[in-house]
């Protein structure tokens, strides 16, 4: 895991738990909508991936395999920007007050884990690329007895 992407898993890590916040709080002052049930799932599911993506590589080597945490974020940028848009749908033309300030504020915060999240994705990749890559060219053309 590259230094940068430590840390925009440390900032999704907390981005994360505010969003969990936000929609938590949407649930229980509002009607039991799919939408914001979704995004408190992203919430959920974001802070398993980022333990994958950042604890499993310390302390668990043996079982941390590099695409799958790639493929993780990828899954991830697409539930938090689905769950973002049909958010910002869902309260479209809201008027003020405390509720709506909250509605807007997990907008918000959706869009900046989707941003994250896309930016991990393209870093671990193109690291998962580069290691695969190199691995490749140290066996050599070569590298099978015959050939």
């Amino acid at each position: 895991m590259l230094p940068v992407t430590k840390i925009l898993a440390i900032v999704a890590g907390v981005f994360s738990i505010i969003e969990l916040g936000l929609t938590a709080y949407l649930v229980s002052e509002l009607w039991s909508s799919s939408r914001i049930e979704f995004m408190v799932f992203n919430s959920v599911w974001s802070l398993f991936v980022l333990a994958y993506v950042a604890v499993v590589p310390i302390y668990l080597t043996n079982a941390f395999m590099d695409v799958v945490a790639v493929a993780l974020e990828v899954i991830t940028v697409i539930f938090w920007f689905a769950g973002s848009i049909a958010l910002a749908v869902l309260f479209r033309g809201c008027g003020g007050g405390t509720l709506c300030g909250s509605a807007k504020a997990a907008i918000v915060f959706g869009f900046l884990l989707w941003l994250l999240f896309t930016a991990m994705a393209v870093l671990d990749g193109l690291a998962w690329n580069n290691s695969r890559r190199n691995s490749i060219s140290v066996k050599g053309p070569n590298a099978y007895p015959g050939a």
